[in-house]
């Protein structure tokens, strides 16, 4: 039998639910490498999966029989189907995060569901531990961004503007992977300072600073990587909270380990930038897999705990509003005595 289907009933036992609905695409591309539109229903004996005719013959070419997924077209699925899918089932689970109100009214409806019960993210939470097939992904995701800025370092030039800069990050994606994992950031001069800054026309000028924050997809896992880089000899000051940045992004890589509280890390580096008149504006780091972010979020409202092989973000930054921002980041997997970094780009002075 599929495992993370096996894992899921097992879960789903253990909270005494009989059925549940899993309707988060993600979710179900994790629990069966589905990608097509459709809802998983986990029934007492079945796992199925309704679609549109559309998509049929995608799903039937991506599952086995190792899967054990009855695929139905939801034009053949009668009122009657529906609701014997949860007939007997005392407690069935719906995703209460990924669904509306009328949804979830629409649902006990549909299905006649006695008692709908919600799961408080049990697939998430399970998707924060990554197997070994989905850590040769996303390292091999970030194997092609280090390649990708090695690329890019040659490439830009004074003149072009930001938005030529992204592209070409785009174009060498869409080449080597399944493309972009989020929309790529290019930030020049004073854009800089703004942490999701949008590229713009704005054209790359001698003394600048750029900060790029970039990452692709393979196989439907994702990369993330930030840095920032000079475009001539840095003034003293950029040299100097670029030095801020670095060490205590240096600082997290020592510390990210099994057992470690990410509220603890995020306050540490918060007291860190604050003696030198800094703040960390955003969190520390994020969870990276299937989505860009995701649990565990690394910052000082989130009280959770590192475990080994969850895959994070280490990405510190500084910005100063009207001036520029200096942004370091790294995709890093946990291991039980530290981290290993899956991204390797050059951190010290970049200088082209």
């Amino acid at each position: 039998m599929n495992l993370k289907l096996q894992w899921l009933r097992n879960k789903m036992s253990s909270l005494n639910l009989q059925g549940m609905i899993v309707s988060n695409p993600t979710n179900i591309k994790y629990l069966t490498n589905i990608e097509a539109e459709g809802t998983l229903i986990i029934t007492p004996k079945e796992n199925i999966f309704i679609t549109d005719g559309r998509y049929i013959e995608e799903v039937h070419s991506i599952l086995t029989l190792f899967d054990e997924i009855i695929v139905y077209n939801i034009i053949d699925v009668s009122n009657d189907d529906y609701e014997n899918f949860f007939a007997y089932c005392e407690n069935v689970g719906f995703e209460e995060n990924d669904i509306s109100y009328a949804t979830y009214k629409e649902y006990i409806r549909k299905y006649r569901i006695n008692s709908f019960v919600e799961t408080e993210y049990i697939i998430e939470k399970q998707r924060m531990i990554k197997d070994e097939e989905e850590i040769e992904k996303i390292k091999k995701a970030c194997e092609i961004t280090d390649k990708c800025f090695s690329h890019i370092l040659k490439y830009i030039k004074p003149g072009m503007t930001e938005k030529q800069i992204a592209k070409e990050i785009e174009e060498y994606y869409n080449k080597r992977a399944e493309g972009v994992s989020f929309e790529t950031i290019v930030a020049s001069g004073e854009n800089s300072s703004k942490p999701h800054a949008i590229p713009t026309d704005r054209k790359i000028e001698n003394r600048d600073i750029i900060t790029i924050d970039m990452g692709c997809k393979v196989d439907g896992y994702c990369s993330d990587m930030t840095r920032t880089i000079f475009v001539g000899e840095p003034t003293d000051e950029m040299k100097y909270v670029y030095d801020i940045v670095l060490k205590n992004q240096k600082i997290v890589l020592e510390e990210y380990k099994d057992g470690a509280s990410t509220r603890q890390l995020s306050k540490m580096i918060e007291s860190n930038f604050k003696i030198d008149n800094f703040s960390l504006i955003h969190g520390l780091g994020h969870g990276v897999g299937l989505e860009i972010h995701e649990t565990p979020f690394i910052n000082d409202r989130y009280d959770g705990v590192l475990k080994e092989n969850m895959v994070v973000t280490d990405e510190p930054g500084i910005y100063i509003p009207g001036k520029f921002g200096i942004r370091i980041e790294d995709t890093v997997q946990i291991t039980k005595i530290g981290c290993i970094k899956l991204t390797n780009s050059e951190k010290n002075y970049i200088i082209i």
